[in-house]
């Protein structure tokens, strides 16, 4: 160690007091740095949880309803229910044409999910985010979540849809 006039101790180019300061900066920035961090990654999961919650119009009867509900909540979804005694205006809220109505109505991620849409495609959806109103499986296809009956079933599509009705294949199951 080298002494400066003053008797003060050095290290490198600075006092032992202005290196325990910049330390100490050092410190308080990477707390600050730390702080940063956490927050932005607590906005990134509150985002997500946004993204990936659903609303679901539905009968308080309706069996098959609740079981797609449950096949959601499986892959991840934390799904909110309302149960109403008719879903038809909602499903013309959210623009849902009637030529692809089914049992029930969702939102997610802003689009409208009608009837047993498989998870996969939903998030699918969520991921590629067409310009569309939202996605459905048309009546009651047998085999869909929810509208499981043994081994049975049917093959049905996922139908892309917008607003003014007009719809194409999404997938086929």
């Amino acid at each position: 160690m080298r002494e400066c006039r003053c008797r003060h101790e050095t290290v490198g180019k600075f006092s032992k007091g202005e290196s325990e300061m910049k330390r100490s900066l050092r410190l308080k920035l990477l707390s600050q740095g730390v702080i940063l961090l956490f927050s932005a990654a607590s906005a990134y999961m509150t985002l997500a949880a946004e993204t990936n919650k659903v609303d679901v119009y539905k009968s308080p009867a309706c069996g098959c309803c609740s079981q797609w509900v449950e096949h959601m909540q499986k892959n991840g979804f934390a799904v909110e229910i309302h149960n109403v005694r008719n879903v038809t205006p909602f499903r013309e809220r959210f623009g849902v044409p009637e030529s692809v109505a089914s049992c029930h109505t969702a939102v997610v991620g802003g689009y409208a999910i009608e009837g047993h849409v498989p998870a996969a495609d939903v998030k699918r959806l969520l991921r590629e985010k067409p310009k569309a109103t939202g996605i459905a499986v048309p009546g009651m296809a047998v085999g869909s979540p929810g509208m499981e009956q043994g081994s049975g079933k049917d093959p049905y599509n996922v139908v892309l849809f917008n607003a003014t009705g007009r719809n194409t294949v999404y997938s086929a199951h």
